[in-house]
């Protein structure tokens, strides 16, 4: 009965579009069928779509990987960074969308869910404090939060530290990326134990370059991590 009172008086709205709809933190018709949602064949390494390849393939890598190791074991993506998934990541990260982690929260989970075990750890990629004090939040966070709890695995929310303020990584190279993000990403010094021997699941909005995933498991490698896998709201591809 509560639920039909709220629902009088604020009717649920897409989460994209804000049209109305039957069910709070959804999407409309229209919004999914647009929605470019990863499926099929993927990259093992970053979660980027491989198309014409059966779904069944397992261990197979992108161009990218195969010539640039990555430093964790397993990469996935919910979305390509395009379209209404862009829109959606936009309005998580600078437009107060706090409402947002909820609705995306099963989706990644169900990605998840081929690597993420009882011993897997959850950690946000963290942003620097000047930056969290003029956002309020950290979106990685929430979506970390979400996904733990969907998952019913393990949640630290600061277990890694932005040591340096970094530039925006838009509009950078891949070699600019990745020399601006090294060493800027340390393990809490008071966190660092909750790490040792667990399986980590580290969680941001966009995977572009894998910059900033690189340097956050390097930092969980170095504080005793069994392994790093990595989770992306949306993987940012080439010609998407």
């Amino acid at each position: 009965m509560l639920q039909s009172v709220i629902h009088a008086f604020y009717p649920p709205q897409c989460s994209i579009c804000d049209v109305r709809i039957d069910q709070s933190f959804s999407f409309c018709g229209p919004c999914w069928a647009e929605a470019p949602f990863i499926e099929g064949a993927c990259c093992n390494a970053c979660g980027t779509p491989l198309l014409g390849l059966d779904a069944d393939s397992i261990d197979i890598l992108c161009d990218d990987c195969m010539k640039f190791r990555r430093p964790w074991s397993k990469g996935r993506a919910v979305f390509v960074y395009s379209g209404s998934a862009r829109r959606l990541v936009l309005s998580l990260k600078h437009g107060d969308r706090t409402d947002l982690p909820r609705v995306v929260g099963p989706w990644m989970a169900k990605v998840a869910a081929e690597f993420a075990h009882e011993n897997t750890l959850i950690l946000p990629v963290p942003l620097h404090r000047s930056r969290l004090l003029k956002r309020r939040y950290n979106q990685a966070a929430l979506l970390g939060g979400q996904l733990a709890k969907d998952l019913g695995v393990d949640f630290l929310a600061d277990g890694l530290l932005r040591t340096r303020k970094t530039k925006s990584l838009e509009g950078q190279t891949r070699n600019q990326r990745f020399e601006t993000l090294n060493n800027a990403i340390c393990v809490h010094s008071k966190k660092a134990r909750h790490m040792v021997g667990k399986k980590i699941l580290l969680v941001d909005d966009v995977m572009t370059s894998g910059a900033t995933f690189a340097a956050a498991t390097d930092a969980c490698f170095s504080a005793g991590a069994h392994d790093v896998s990595v989770l992306a709201l949306a993987r940012a591809v080439k010609d998407a």
